[in-house]
């Protein structure tokens, strides 16, 4: 007998999924933002993260990228940062020669996944050199013409700016994801998972760009007929709904489509991919609007791959139901049947918190309230 070997496309998403669930161990609520950073990378996307200062932002980033290997670039933006600490010096050789170039190793421009806090911050000088590296993935100062290999690029703020001018540079952004401070159903998980905030996961064996390019590719390559007419009439909804979309917000929002697609394994997209366009509006009040204006559309949305942010953004039920029967079947995988610890205890109550304050017990999915069943039991022996 013949056996059947897994399609690349199955494969690297399983290879990627994986990564993101590494990335999302030591986390507590901001799952979906390592999620959101590996759809930008599949998508050719960038994304934007707004939150109040200490709220892990940088840690989800750092995280993320570690599980994805090659270069990592990361800086921390001011209004006195000049622009050869972030794209590198000039080259004072090829300067005596008559020549301005610029020297970049080991800066943003060859970098292959990047963060930059406090992004817009940034001098005028720096903005304007960071929108080609945004948008074509070229970098232009001087007599340097290069081209970068970046993937994504996160930026990060504690609050979208007031500025008219730089509305035009946070339009770049496509994504964007807003924290806020872990909320009291999780702060037991938070306190254990803080007190031992040292343990890293562990990072893969070698870099993972090259199944993150060929999912590239298989995004590209993604079939939306099928879907096409369904998003037309989703940013109707969303813009008679009062969410500003620009056209190329609009346009460019079919690529987190095929990138959320790629990442459950398919190479043909779905309704069930369409609450990507949550995402894609500008604000909190915008995304909230979004989500409502969207939520018979896109209810029954999930992804294998991205389990918190299809919950998060679809409001499905089904999602949520699906990822804590999955997250009570680790638990109890991992903390076995051998006696229970102070530390396990505490995992399980947390656990089954959630379960109760997301669910009536009676209207729960019935796999859910089957794993309910066993996590009580292991709590009580």
């Amino acid at each position: 007998m013949i056996s059947m070997q897994p399609a690349p496309l199955s494969t690297d998403a399983v290879v990627l999924r994986e990564a993101i669930a590494r990335a999302r161990s030591g986390l507590v609520d901001r799952e979906v933002v390592a999620e959101v950073v590996v759809l930008c990378a599949v998508a050719g996307e960038h994304v934007l993260v707004i939150g109040a200062p200490g709220t892990a932002k940088s840690e989800a980033v750092r995280r993320t990228a570690d599980q994805l290997g090659g270069r990592y670039f990361e800086y921390l933006l001011g209004r006195f940062t000049e622009p050869n600490e972030i794209f590198g010096p000039v080259n004072l050789r090829r300067l005596r020669e008559g020549s301005v170039e610029f020297e970049t190793s080991g800066m943003l421009p060859e970098a292959e996944v990047a963060f930059l806090d406090e992004v817009f911050l940034g001098s005028t000088a720096v903005l304007n050199t960071l929108l080609g590296i945004l948008n074509e993935r070229v970098f232009r100062r001087g007599s340097t013409v290069l081209s970068c290999p970046l993937r994504v690029c996160v930026g990060a703020a504690n609050s979208l700016p007031d500025d008219p001018a730089l509305a035009a540079f946070a339009d770049r952004f496509l994504a964007r994801v807003f924290v806020s401070p872990v909320p009291d159903v999780r702060l037991d998980e938070l306190l254990e998972v803080g007190w031992s905030a040292n343990s890293r996961p562990s990072d893969p064996a070698g870099s993972l760009l090259p199944a993150l390019d060929r999912l590239s590719q298989a995004a590209r390559e993604c079939d939306l007929k099928g879907v096409r007419g369904l998003l037309a009439s989703a940013i109707r909804q969303l813009r008679q709904a009062g969410v500003p979309l620009s056209d190329r917000r609009v346009v460019r929002s079919q690529r987190l489509v095929a990138a959320a697609a790629t990442l459950d394994g398919r190479s043909a997209a779905t309704a069930d991919d369409l609450w990507v366009l949550a995402l894609i509006a500008p604000t909190l009040d915008a995304q909230a609007t979004a989500r409502e204006a969207l939520s018979n559309l896109v209810a029954q949305g999930r992804n294998a791959s991205l389990v918190y942010a299809a919950e998060e953004f679809a409001r499905g039920q089904q999602a949520r139901a699906a990822r804590l029967v999955e997250a009570g079947r680790r638990l109890l995988d991992e903390l076995g049947t051998g006696p229970l610890t102070h530390d396990g205890r505490l995992r399980y109550e947390a656990t089954l918190r959630e379960i109760d304050a997301g669910f009536v017990r009676a209207d729960a999915p019935q796999a859910l309230q089957d794993m309910r069943g066993l996590l009580v039991t292991a709590i009580q022996r």
